[in-house]
């Protein structure tokens, strides 16, 4: 027996220096599983956004804007009883600061004003949101009361 006491007593435990990973694999499992069920409950907020198909058609006469890519901007106006040779149906480059007088200019050719005429903003599709909408406020803020964003149909338009 003397020789049993003498092993237990001469061996040394040595200290565990590892970290034992299996109960924070258990956990992040269940957390992975918790959240795997719960993200398909969780509905975010959705934009409705109208569609081409549903949209109104426009008025036969407007004021068009086009904000090109580079941020230049064309005016004209678009009129079917107006005259062929009428220089108010060509485009005309226009700044940021005399679009309002230029459009205002177009809606008294047509035979209206800049509260009752429409004003149709075509946009490139490369142009930033924030572009259109300072252009809308713009637009807005000059007194137009009407405006429509043109959009490309499946009729092969814009």
């Amino acid at each position: 027996m003397g020789a049993i006491q003498q092993r237990s007593g001469g061996a040394r435990r040595r200290a565990l220096a590892e970290i034992n990973v299996v109960p924070y694999i258990d956990v992040m499992l269940v957390l992975l599983i918790i959240f795997m069920v719960t993200a398909p409950l969780i509905t975010p907020s959705l934009v409705k956004l109208p569609t081409v198909g549903s949209a109104t058609r426009a008025p036969d006469t407007v004021v068009e804007v086009d904000l090109r890519a580079d941020k230049t901007l064309q005016v004209r106006l678009v009129d079917p009883k107006a005259k062929p040779g009428d220089p108010s149906l060509q485009p005309q480059d226009v700044t940021p600061e005399s679009l309002a007088q230029s459009v205002g200019q177009l809606a008294g050719a047509s035979g209206g004003t800049l509260a009752d005429t429409p004003v149709m903003i075509a946009a490139d599709k490369n142009v930033k949101y924030d572009d259109v909408m300072k252009l809308l406020n713009r637009l807005k803020r000059a007194g137009v009361q009407r405006v429509g964003l043109a959009v490309a149909g499946s009729g092969g338009g814009r």
